[in-house]
């Protein structure tokens, strides 16, 4: 059965951390257009939030594909989906068929299968695993940094996130 586990563990990794590093390299290479929208939605600064979204889906998706620092990896995507979550898809219900906006069904698996893997940590089939770190941050520790992970986001919006702004400048 344990290999079964760790079979499934590093589908779950490369899966998520495969989106996540799609979404950094569109990004990337679309900053402009990129920074422009986080504008238009009620970030100040965009090409900062530009930037850091890009760096931080990028680093999530290899350390998630690659199994390392794995707890940590999947916390930044909890972020992530949170901020996607509160500044964005929540206004459109749940389907993410809802047009004009989609909803935030996409963004909720992808938050729960990322509480998964804090929980469950990487499995032996990952970075973590030849270093003998599975084990360090997964469990109730997995589940803080998940939690913090949404506090960071949180914190970033309080910052950052001004939508009566963008509704303002419209």
């Amino acid at each position: 059965m344990e290999d079964q586990i760790n079979a499934a563990m590093l589908i779950l990794r490369v899966a998520l951390g495969g989106v996540m590093l799609a979404h950094g390299i569109k990004h990337a290479r679309g900053r402009v257009k990129t920074s422009n929208w986080f504008g238009s939605i009620g970030f100040r600064q965009p090409l900062l939030q530009w930037f850091f979204s890009t760096a931080t889906e990028i680093g999530v998706g290899v350390l998630l594909i690659a199994g390392a620092l794995t707890s940590l990896a999947a916390a930044g995507l909890i972020g992530v989906m949170t901020v996607a979550f509160w500044t964005v898809h929540r206004f459109a219900g749940f389907w993410v068929t809802a047009r004009p906006d989609e909803g935030w069904e996409y963004v909720f698996i992808l938050t729960v299968a990322a509480f998964a893997l804090v929980i469950l940590g990487p499995g032996e089939i990952s970075v973590d695993g030849a270093l003998d770190i599975t084990s360090t941050f997964n469990g109730w520790i997995g589940a803080a940094l998940g939690v913090g992970g949404i506090a960071v986001a949180f914190v970033q919006m309080a910052i950052f996130w001004r939508p009566s702004e963008a509704a303002d400048s419209s």
